[in-house]
């Protein structure tokens, strides 16, 4: 009796042990996502709708566009908007994304906040890029920087250096310096300086989400793939548009994505490669917008875009306590804001209404 007594205490010691583990498992792996995901499920519900979208077009004015954005989360950051500039309304829309940004950091769990430092590091290859080929372009710098990523300062330094040597030293230290001065040595051009930049970014987004766990790994390498997929198939679209070669195209070419290229590459024509896309997981699409890509390939861009975010949100209903609920959130952040900014640009172009409604609806 005392042998089965002592094997059944042990038995039930090993199961509430193992409950135990379980249990503080799925604690420490949903709960603190709870309150931050419920407070990004009451913002997503602010964000504009397409009827606020047209009534900002038919603001005539900026100044009109500005006073619709009033009864928004964008009061506080358009408050100091005097002269009523497309330049200043866009400043203000840039610290409204910052601020989305550090809203992520002060209320997400820390494993999760490192993702969005690397996705605000994108905005810092974007703004490096931007300058250097405006340097030498001989063109206005600073009309190209963003108010955005981790490195504003360094960028807008940049921006006012005489030189392109001064740049080298700006970026001393920093982990765009060699690449920047292989440029400078001639050893590449500006576009494969720029190609380097991104392979670098999306680089480390997917050494990140690789080596994260369970559902937080499966959400953030199928944002990451997908977008190296989207980046990659724009670019070898756009190559094909300008008639360059496979050999050419490649070295542009993203590492990391999930659609073979290859075969698009060494095709004759751009309908060809469409066609080539068709059997891809891209398909469906590409065949949506199909007659509106030939004319414009900014159509696909979009409709990469929202295809992204559409595949994130289908992740977010499977995983409702995760990092899909955020990363969702920016994403849609981000795209509201670009439509903001071209509806600005557009009333300042004095653009009749009913074609800014057109236009915006077409942004990215």
């Amino acid at each position: 009796m005392e042998a089965v007594t002592g094997i059944l205490n042990t038995t039930i010691a090993v199961v509430f042990t193992w409950v135990g583990y379980k249990t503080a498992r799925i604690l420490w792996k949903y709960t603190p996502y709870s309150y931050p995901n419920a407070r990004i499920k009451a913002m997503e519900a602010k964000l504009l709708t397409e009827q606020k979208f047209n009534e900002l077009a038919e603001s005539r004015t900026l100044q009109n566009f500005v006073v619709n954005l009033e009864d928004t989360d964008y009061k506080d950051y358009l408050a100091d908007v005097s002269s009523y500039t497309v330049e200043e309304v866009e400043r203000a829309l840039e610290r409204a994304l910052a601020g989305t940004y550090g809203l992520m950091f002060r209320i997400l769990p820390k494993r999760s906040r490192g993702f969005f430092g690397l996705l605000l590091e994108g905005w810092d290859v974007r703004n490096i890029a931007n300058v250097v080929k405006a340097k030498l372009a001989n063109e206005p710098a600073s009309d190209y920087v963003v108010e955005l990523g981790t490195m504003l300062p360094k960028v807008k330094a940049m921006a006012e250096a005489k030189t392109l040597e001064e740049i080298l030293v700006i970026l001393e230290g920093t982990p765009y310096e060699e690449v920047y001065q292989k440029l400078l040595l001639g050893e590449i051009d500006v576009t494969r300086f720029e190609t380097e930049l991104y392979r670098m970014h999306y680089g480390k987004l997917l050494s990140y989400a690789l080596s994260r766990k369970d559902d937080e790994r499966i959400i953030l390498e199928e944002f990451v793939r997908l977008s190296i997929d989207r980046v990659n198939i724009l670019t070898a679209l756009r190559a094909k548009k300008a008639g360059l070669s496979a050999e050419e195209t490649k070295p542009m070419l993203i590492p990391g994505g999930t659609v073979k290229l290859d075969p698009l590459l060494h095709v004759d024509s751009f309908d060809m490669a469409l066609a080539e896309l068709d059997s891809t997981k891209y398909g469906q699409v590409i065949r949506d917008v199909r007659e509106e890509i030939e004319k414009d390939l900014s159509v696909l861009e979009k409709a990469l875009n929202d295809h992204i975010i559409e595949r994130i949100s289908e992740l977010e209903r499977f995983y409702p306590l995760s990092i899909a609920t955020p990363l969702s959130y920016v994403l849609r952040k981000e795209r509201e804001i670009r439509k903001l900014r071209a509806i600005a640009k557009l009333i300042e172009n004095g653009v009749e209404p009913e074609r800014i409604k057109e236009l915006a609806g077409e942004v990215a």
